[in-house]
């Protein structure tokens, strides 16, 4: 599948210190940060998916060092930076990024039994079919018990809650009409066709959600 363009304002990445700083990123890591100290395994693999500049990769792996993180990015840029993030965080739990479209079928053969995959803010980025192609791809590439955390803004029930979420979305779709918001319900059963079973739909600031899912144990 290729790979999309998204509105300016959808994924701002600053130049800074020879990396890429996000503000989102930076406003919205201790949170996921706190959910992943409560759902992740102690140990294991994680794999973070679409990791952009790399604040949030090595933040998580300072705060569950019992995971090896491995991030992908899809743009080259953007693996740059996340390499310097790691260079400077000194960790010995963060893997070299590696390009990673996660939108595309396929991948989890190359990347099976995580303990952990995490995905942050990229399901309204991508169509319908680019999110449910890519939540298969989770599921199969997750061990099982492994846990599969998805965290971004979503419709509820259908509904678009707040008035920040309608002009973000009505942007999105007027940029590229198979984008937009996915709603909450929809994506539980995605997740629940792929295999996963939903541990955890958590509310998150600035309205956004986080859905924790399980991999069965045969």
């Amino acid at each position: 599948m290729p790979v999309r363009s998204v509105p300016g304002a959808a994924s701002v990445a600053l130049p800074q210190d020879g990396k890429l700083f996000a503000p989102a990123s930076a406003r919205n890591c201790e949170a996921i940060g706190q959910l992943l100290a409560m759902v992740a395994p102690p140990r294991g693999r994680a794999l973070e998916l679409a990791s952009g500049t790399g604040q949030h990769v090595v933040a998580h792996a300072a705060r569950l060092p019992g995971l090896t993180w491995q991030p992908t990015e899809v743009d080259a840029v953007r693996r740059d930076s996340i390499r310097t993030y790691i260079q400077e965080a000194g960790l010995d739990n963060i893997l070299p990024p590696v390009a990673l479209d996660a939108t595309a079928p396929g991948w989890a053969a190359q990347h099976g039994q995580q303990d952990l995959i995490v995905l942050v803010n990229l399901l309204h980025l991508v169509s319908e079919a680019e999110a449910k192609c890519l939540i298969t791809e989770a599921a199969a590439a997750l061990a099982p018990g492994g846990r599969f955390v998805i965290y971004g803004p979503f419709t509820r029930g259908g509904a678009l809650t707040s008035e920040g979420d309608r002009s973000f979305d009505a942007a999105l779709r007027a940029h590229d009409p198979e984008t937009g918001y996915k709603d909450d319900f929809d994506v539980i059963d995605w997740l629940h066709d792929a295999g996963l079973e939903l541990l955890q739909a958590v509310e998150m600031p600035a309205n956004n959600l986080a859905l924790a899912a399980e991999k069965n144990i045969p």
